[in-house]
This record gives structure tokens, C-alpha cells and sequence, in this order.
């Protein structure tokens, strides 16, 4: 299989999701949810942590988990720092998948600027 075959494969395993799919990608976003609340009294003080959207691949080897952060001056900071820590926050959600899932995935963040986007697109429609 050629590169950019193989790269257009991994994109389209996350674009058609089956309902095993959905339910692991629901499962990941319950858990890390609740990861977040917890070590938000420790590491995330002050900021608000909502997983906006989780998509797992076809062979639930990869997770990619879109994440909006409040407040924005902290964004990049907190997002640095998550990123960092992702290898306790998989060993984490492995504890809590021990009986639902062989192997946990491989996590990817990602910084959802949905928000953002909808802010920008209601200024413009107001100012016109």
C-alpha cells in the first residue's frame, strides 16, 4: 500500500464509525471526563476541560480526542501539559477499561476550536 493510501485509510477508519465504535468512543469520553475531574483539584486548577468529540479507529488501536479548554489565556498551557501527561492519563483509563477492553488506544488531543469558530461566523453575520 502506498503512503498516501495508507494516510487516506487512517483518515477514512475515523470518518465511518460503526456502532462498536460509537460505543468505545463514548465509553473513552465518560472516563476521561471523569479522569479530568478528578486531577482538575491537583493539575487543572481553574480551567475547564470538556471533551467535545472522541473518534476511534477501526482496529480501536487510535483515539483522537478533541478537547475545549476555558479559560483561552490558559489554553495552550493546559494543553501542553495534558499532552505531557498522556501516558498516565492511558494508564489511567487502562485501570478503568481492565474489563471492557483488551488494549487500551493510543491517545491523540487535539484542541477543538468549534467555539471559536461559531464566535467569529455570529460577529460577522451581526456586523453585516
Amino acid at each position: 500500500m502506498l503512503k498516501h493510501q495508507y494516510i487516506f485509510s487512517c483518515i477514512f477508519d475515523f470518518m465511518v464509525e460503526s456502532n462498536r465504535q460509537k460505543k468505545i468512543a463514548r465509553l473513552i469520553q465518560k472516563d476521561l471526563s471523569e479522569i479530568f475531574l478528578q486531577e482538575s483539584k491537583n493539575h487543572y486548577q481553574g480551567v475547564m476541560i470538556t471533551i467535545t468529540h472522541v473518534f476511534v479507529s477501526k482496529d480501536f488501536s487510535m483515539a483522537k480526542i478533541y478537547l475545549s479548554l476555558f479559560p483561552k489565556k490558559k489554553k495552550s498551557q493546559v494543553f501542553n501539559y495534558i499532552t505531557k501527561r498522556k501516558s498516565i492519563i492511558k494508564h489511567q483509563l487502562s485501570y478503568r477499561f481492565k474489563n471492557q477492553m483488551r488494549k487500551t488506544p493510543e491517545l491523540f488531543f487535539y484542541i477543538d476550536n468549534s467555539i471559536e469558530h461559531y464566535e467569529t461566523i455570529t460577529k460577522i453575520l451581526k456586523d453585516i
